[in-house]
């Protein structure tokens, strides 16, 4: 891994917190990604599945993570499976973790090989009433592929059909959805990351660079301070393109006048960062650009300061529709009429702001997160407003990620990162 250590002591809190809301008498199961196949004998570069992450800093495929707080035999109560190193998988893949490697990671002291893995779990399972599986429930989660915890959960249940079943996942939207201090020094390395590569991209952008060189500049940054790359797939969008809201062809070449949307955020430790700026081709905004800009800046800074404990989901976004609804209004974009007249499920503002105005961040970019419950401390969530008009020829999004304070506004994990016009047209033309 590219990363540095993470202290394990936050995966022994992670495991005692999930352990801590089990049933009596049960056990959980979590496993590793699989390493998905393209064609031939290529394969897509392997990510960790979040949940063994955050359990166990186990950034291997084919681990398995299983916990059975109330076993009889104490060395049962965690244990990790891992494939077995041996010296021709050192030549050709690199060696694999060690089981002391593994619980200096990880914490955790039982470590097993996979081929193990039928006769100790047979043990353990006779022993326990409920299995817990770990299955996706994100409310934005859209999964055609079949996992390698599907395939589990699917052999489980044909070995030991006498069993109760749970689910961790209502655990996990929990736990993970608020940050321990670790985590958040994480995110907010992945954000100075981020600034690094923005503040690259300022002085490099130019008319007649294609998107795609501006991905190239991103790279170059991430890469050289630990970064495994983007957090998600990026969307450079330059004139028109920035009005597709997942522009990711990056393929367009950037010419003058053109506003350039560049929603780029790096991953540190398989942790996202997620930001969005809009910036002048030439260097200058024209008189409108600017204008439409500072109204979208405007909306995100009051709409940061809702993000406090306590705050209502639901009603935030139709605050912050409401705050938007007033921008449009003085921007010429919306009149009276259309605002009397709007549809309650699909307001006016909706067309030129027809997306959300928050997500919650962490090991994935679109975070675990309870939305149907208050906001709490150290949740750690993205604002991010936008006015998109295609019939002007551009549109403008800005993006920071912001962390919930006990008492007092969010604080920003970017607040380093240029955003004001005078900051960005400045950088520019230095």
């Amino acid at each position: 891994m590219k990363y540095d250590p993470i202290d394990r002591q936050l995966f022994i809190k992670n495991r005692k917190n999930f352990m801590g809301q089990m049933r009596s008498g049960s056990l959980a199961v979590f496993n590793s990604n699989d390493i998905y196949p393209i064609s031939a004998d290529s394969t897509m570069p392997f990510q960790q599945a979040r949940d063994i992450f955050y359990l166990s800093g186990v950034d291997q495929e084919n681990s398995i993570l299983v916990l059975f707080p109330d076993a009889p035999n104490e060395k049962h109560r965690e244990m990790l499976f891992l494939t077995e190193t041996n010296d021709h998988i050192a030549v050709w893949e690199g060696e694999k973790l060690t089981k002391e490697k593994a619980f200096e990671i990880s914490g955790v002291q039982n470590v097993y090989w996979l081929q193990e893995f039928d006769r100790v779990f047979f043990e353990v399972m006779t022993q326990c009433d409920t299995v817990y599986f770990n299955t996706n429930e994100h409310y934005r989660a859209n999964v055609e592929t079949e996992t390698r915890e599907d395939r589990f959960i699917k052999w489980c249940k044909d070995r030991y059909p006498a069993h109760q079943v749970a689910k961790s996942n209502p655990i996990l939207q929990r736990l993970r959805s608020v940050k321990d201090p670790i985590e958040l020094d994480l995110i907010q390395t992945a954000c100075n990351i981020t600034e690094k590569a923005f503040r690259r991209v300022l002085k490099f952008v130019k008319p007649g660079v294609y998107e795609y060189n501006i991905e190239a500049e991103y790279m170059h940054e991430f890469l050289n301070n630990r970064s495994r790359g983007f957090a998600y797939t990026p969307i450079i969008a330059s004139g028109n393109n920035a009005n597709v809201l997942h522009y990711v062809q990056n393929n367009q070449q950037c010419k003058e006048g053109d506003l350039l949307l560049l929603d780029t955020g790096a991953e540190y430790a398989n942790y996202a960062s997620d930001m969005t700026r809009t910036i002048p081709v030439s260097g200058r905004f024209t008189p409108r650009q600017k204008e439409v800009y500072n109204a979208v800046n405007r909306v995100k800074k009051e709409a940061q300061k809702m993000l406090i404990p306590g705050t209502d989901w639901t009603e935030y976004h139709k605050e912050v529709g409401r705050i938007m609804t007033s921008e449009l209004l003085g921007l010429g974009l919306l009149d009276k009429a259309d605002v009397q007249n709007e549809n309650p499920d699909w307001p006016a503002y909706k067309k030129y702001f027809m997306h959300g105005t928050s997500h919650n961040l962490g090991l994935d970019t679109h975070d675990y997160g309870l939305i149907t419950e208050p906001m709490q401390a150290n949740q750690v969530y993205t604002v991010e407003p936008g006015i998109y008009i295609p019939a002007e020829g551009f549109g403008i999004r800005l993006e920071d990620d912001l962390v919930i304070q006990k008492e007092g506004e969010p604080f920003n994990l970017m607040a380093n990162i240029p955003i004001e016009v005078e900051e960005i047209e400045e950088i520019m033309n230095s």
